[in-house]
């Protein structure tokens, strides 16, 4: 049997947390340490209490989730190193029998660096929001390009490539896995549960700057790994600009300059909503969440432009929480 350890990352997670690592004893990892990122709740001390090794992130360096992962990894490597990593995120539980299904799979597939399953949402119920989220992370079965913040991993893959970019602000993992698909590894995702995962998003202001981060995130991809072959995130940063940014550009220049009939420019959105929502099925939830998705291209695109914006000036861009 490999040796498989696990890395949690977070910063006040409360009983989320206490979930989260009890879990990750249950599935079968080994060692297990948690990364905490400035805690005020009693994290560290819950995490020490329940015999779990503690890595406190040192905030006086700028903060991203990437940097709390390569933390992780460093911490792991002091002893006997593991053959497999499990990450979490700390508002996350693992399934019970994900890590045995996962291991074996790589086991059987010796080319394959990472790992992962289904992410569903505790609460779907709790708010459209989400329930957007447990939608996103319903993704297709088979060779992926990209993984989440949950999945199991190759040590060896991970130190071939570096670990993640303790940079990146949002986007870290789908970033490291172009590094590690450049170098032969692939990335999978099974038909097995993985992980519950508690967005706890109930505002439209929590889903605005979530959508903003997502768009800093294919921003930087695409300045990042745009060129030919890879052309990683251009496809979705196109998208974003599109329909957040250039098309009601066109129509206000349109309506100023040539006529005000160039503002019927505008109902290419509620067409959108119209088709997101009936392919969906048509049922109220369906055009509520067409609606949210085609106004949450605005956020993007000013996430993306506001990337665009710094990098220009040659300023870092700040941490875009929605929680």
């Amino acid at each position: 049997m490999p040796d498989i350890a696990a890395i949690a990352i977070g910063r006040n997670e409360g009983d989320r947390l206490r979930l989260c690592l009890a879990s990750l004893a249950t599935a079968g990892a080994g060692r297990i340490v948690y990364v905490d990122s400035g805690s005020t709740d009693g994290s560290r001390e819950m995490a020490r209490g329940m015999g779990v090794e503690v890595v406190e992130l040192d905030m006086s360096k700028p903060f991203t989730a990437a940097r709390a992962r390569n933390a992780g990894i460093a911490a792991l490597k002091q002893g006997n190193v593991p053959d497999l990593v499990q990450f979490v995120d700390g508002d996350c539980e693992l399934r019970p029998d994900w890590i045995a299904t996962a291991a074996a799979f790589l086991a059987d597939h010796p080319k394959v660096a990472v790992a992962c399953g289904r992410r569903r949402e505790r609460f779907p119920e709790n708010s459209v929001y989400n329930r957007l989220c447990d939608r996103e992370w319903d993704t297709p079965v088979g060779p992926a390009k990209a993984c989440g913040g949950d999945a199991l991993m190759r040590m060896a893959a991970l130190e071939a490539v570096g670990g993640y970019d303790p940079t990146l602000i949002a986007g870290e993992e789908p970033e490291m896995c172009v590094r590690l698909r450049a170098q032969g590894w692939e990335i999978w995702r099974l038909d097995a549960e993985m992980t519950l995962h508690d967005a706890a998003m109930t505002r439209f202001r929590q889903f605005w700057k979530r959508s903003e981060r997502g768009g800093h995130a294919y921003a930087e991809g695409a300045a990042m790994h745009g060129a030919p072959p890879e052309r990683h995130g251009v496809a979705g940063l196109r998208r974003i600009l599109a329909w957040g940014a250039v098309l009601p550009l066109l129509v206000l220049l349109g309506a100023v300059f040539v006529t005000p009939w160039a503002l019927l420019g505008l109902l290419a959105y509620p067409a959108q909503v119209a088709r997101m929502a009936l392919r969906d099925g048509g049922s109220r939830v369906a055009w509520t969440q067409a609606a949210l998705l085609t106004v949450g291209k605005f956020a993007e695109a000013r996430g993306a432009l506001g990337y665009a914006a710094r990098r220009l000036a040659g300023r870092r861009s700040g941490l875009i929480e929605y929680k």
